[in-house]
């Protein structure tokens, strides 16, 4: 047996709104008549709803094939006023000719009409204004609606590309970094520089497979970097030196990826490359309240070169973009010739 299909939420609406009118209209006169007929309440009852839905679905489609249902307000109402006196005028007709072919009277139709269609004719314009202005808001809200799910489509699309730009940037910077480390291994021990090559490629591959990647998990970020300090330890030796302190609770938060490398790779550059005797690299992740503080203490003087440099630039925008200004950074110095990295974001895991 073919089951019966439900009614659309449209057509739930025009039976339960045309329905409760028609109810009301009829308690209405069993009030106020004294001469209540209830086989002429039960007429009017079904020819209420019946009409009411053939003029306000005819009155629909007619604006659904001429697009109403998309004009801006001004050109929409220039065609809405004459619409519903019209419908107003139908429903009065369909009232006064009901009335006048069931009650006793003298008169002629016409006559009838002029004498008793005032009364129809404006609860006709009220519950006609009150339709059709009702079933313009709806269209108007779901417009509202599926604009504002485009915009924010859009923008998400566009913060996207914006990322994806950055990271395109970030990771030709990374491989000339790295690439250039290498270079002063190659003649100094080709054995190193061989095992700087293969640490090379997993840190190209991790950073590359991970691109499309708006957030990684800290564990994630942690690995890049330790191989990163693992590179540069063949070229630095001694001299560098690093200690990762981290809750193991915290393994799960996601960060932007190269978030960490990129305060590291920074720390090396700008201080442990320029001081004879090296230092150690520190790097902290705790967690304070809702936001994860991500830093990095070296040794170093505080240039204002650095702030300005790809690395850090390119990670100022990606915490923008990514957090909408609920993330920071900053770089101090620190007494005794520490400068400290320090990156805050919301917390958030994966």
């Amino acid at each position: 047996m073919k089951k019966l299909t439900p009614l659309s939420p449209y057509w739930q609406c025009q039976l339960a709104g045309w329905t409760i009118a028609a109810l009301y209209w009829e308690v209405d006169a069993f009030l106020r008549s004294p001469t209540f007929s209830y086989s002429f309440a039960a007429l009017n009852f079904v020819a209420d709803i019946g009409v009411n839905l053939l003029l306000t679905h005819s009155y629909r489609r007619f604006a659904l094939q001429h697009g109403w249902h998309l004009l801006r307000p001004k050109p929409l109402m220039l065609r809405i006023i004459p619409a519903i006196v019209v419908l107003a005028l139908c429903f009065a007709l369909a009232v006064t000719l009901r009335f006048y072919w069931w009650g006793p009277h003298e008169q002629t139709f016409f006559r009838y009409l002029q004498t008793y269609s005032q009364v129809p004719l404006m609860t006709g314009i009220r519950t006609m204004a009150i339709w059709v202005l009702a079933w313009h808001l709806y269209h108007y809200a779901r417009q509202q609606n599926a604009a504002a799910r485009e915009n924010a489509r859009l923008q998400l699309l566009a913060k996207e590309m914006q990322l994806d730009n950055l990271t395109a940037q970030l990771n030709p910077h990374f491989f000339f970094n790295s690439l250039n480390n290498i270079k002063s291994l190659v003649l100094e021990d080709p054995t190193l520089a061989r095992r700087a090559i293969d640490l090379l490629s997993d840190l190209l591959r991790n950073a590359l497979y991970k691109r499309s990647d708006q957030l990684v998990t800290l564990e994630e970020e942690l690995q890049l970097v330790g191989d990163y300090l693992e590179l540069e330890k063949l070229r630095f030796e001694d001299r560098l030196q690093a200690d990762i302190r981290t809750d193991p609770a915290l393994t799960g938060i996601a960060v932007p990826p190269l978030s960490i490398q990129t305060l590291v790779e920074n720390a090396i550059k700008h201080g442990i490359a320029h001081s004879i005797a090296g230092g150690c690299v520190t790097i902290s992740v705790a967690r304070n309240g809702d936001q994860i503080c991500l830093s990095v203490q070296n040794p170093g003087v505080l240039q204002s070169t650095v702030a300005a440099g790809l690395g850090i630039r390119n990670l100022r925008e990606r915490l923008q973009l990514q957090f909408q200004g609920r993330a920071s950074f900053h770089i101090t110095a620190l007494p005794e010739q520490q400068v400290l990295s320090v990156i805050s974001i919301p917390f958030v895991k994966l």
